[in-house]
């Protein structure tokens, strides 16, 4: 099992992620403070639908219209430090937010945040609802999150007519012990949790390489704490994501996927499971076609250079709506 978890193919190497984070700190942020307006700029060199593109993302992570004083405790740029849990927050925040004023401040939320903060805050996660504008995305644990399949060799027409399913599963974690009481030993279900715990001792099995995961048709994902982990890599390659409509979503824009065409669509009790299952194993047709449509929607994600500009510009949007700037 050990060995399967330090299965590195499809994932991002840590150790270039670390050394070139670390390297960071060592340059003054002053430095780079200097590049921000061309760094702003640099969007006018960039064609109409590019241009398009990135300010619908920016204005989709960051949805502040109106300004809005920050009145609550909050922490300034210079004040963040690396945590030990939360390095990868950090980091993360860092890459961008070096480009600005180190006295700026802001409402920093690291982790698996799942409700929307008073006031406009900084978060990887928020809930899918028509009030989360106070929670502006940013791309954070990335190194984690966002992995992507890099080719796969079996077509999707050889593939098992089954579901794989592999992740941890926690009594805090009600719904992924309902799917594994529904569905656990199911003929067309190859699934289970991989932690020990006090859970159902049954449901332990084996953890699988990625490689592993996609010689199957079908790979669910169901959110954990937040949003699904293993949602990106799924939708980059050549099987079929399965899961319920999404409740929270993350820099993915999960609240932008659109059920039976972005990913398989099952109902939240799963009662549905098999009968979508077997539609899409009769429709090989339909079935590629949403391969299709969440590889192009991963396509979005994949180039560095918007990446970094998309996440300068909600940076700089939320200080400015803030009145920082």
């Amino acid at each position: 099992m050990k060995l399967k978890r330090m299965s590195y193919k499809h994932k991002n190497n840590k150790f270039i992620y670390y050394v070139k984070n670390y390297f960071r700190q060592l340059i003054p942020s002053s430095y780079y403070q200097q590049k921000l307006h061309t760094k702003l700029k640099s969007i006018n060199s960039l064609n109409k639908h590019d241009i398009d593109n990135i300010e619908d993302r920016v204005n989709y992570y960051n949805k502040l219209e109106k300004s809005v004083p920050l009145t609550k405790p909050t922490r300034k740029l210079s004040e963040l430090k690396i945590d030990k849990g939360l390095k990868a927050y950090f980091f993360d925040l860092y890459e961008y937010s070096r480009y600005f004023n180190q006295n700026y401040e802001g409402h920093f939320l690291f982790g698996d945040i799942t409700k929307v903060y008073e006031e406009p805050a900084l978060v990887k996660s928020r809930p899918i609802t028509d009030d989360n504008t106070n929670s502006v995305l940013l791309k954070w644990n990335k190194i984690r999150h966002f992995t992507y399949v890099k080719g796969c060799k079996t077509p999707f027409s050889q593939k098992k007519n089954m579901l794989i399913g592999r992740g941890k599963v926690h009594p805090s974690q009600p719904h992924r012990i309902k799917f594994l009481e529904k569905h656990f030993g199911h003929p067309m279900c190859n699934i289970g949790k991989v932690n020990n715990n006090d859970l159902n001792s049954k449901w332990l099995v084996n953890r699988m390489t990625i490689d592993e995961q996609l010689k199957y048709k079908f790979i669910l994902c169901l959110e954990g704490n937040d949003v699904a982990s293993n949602l990106k890599w799924v939708m980059s390659s050549n099987s079929l994501a399965v899961m319920p409509k999404p409740k929270f979503e993350s820099w993915f824009m999960e609240g932008l996927l659109i059920p039976d065409y972005h990913y398989v669509h099952i109902k939240d009790d799963y009662s549905d499971l098999e009968s979508k299952m077997q539609y899409y194993i009769d429709n090989t047709d339909k079935a590629i076609s949403i391969v299709n449509n969440a590889n192009k929607f991963v396509n979005q994600f994949q180039n560095k250079d918007h990446e970094d500009l998309i996440s300068i510009l909600v940076l700089d949007k939320y200080f400015k709506k803030t009145n920082q700037v």
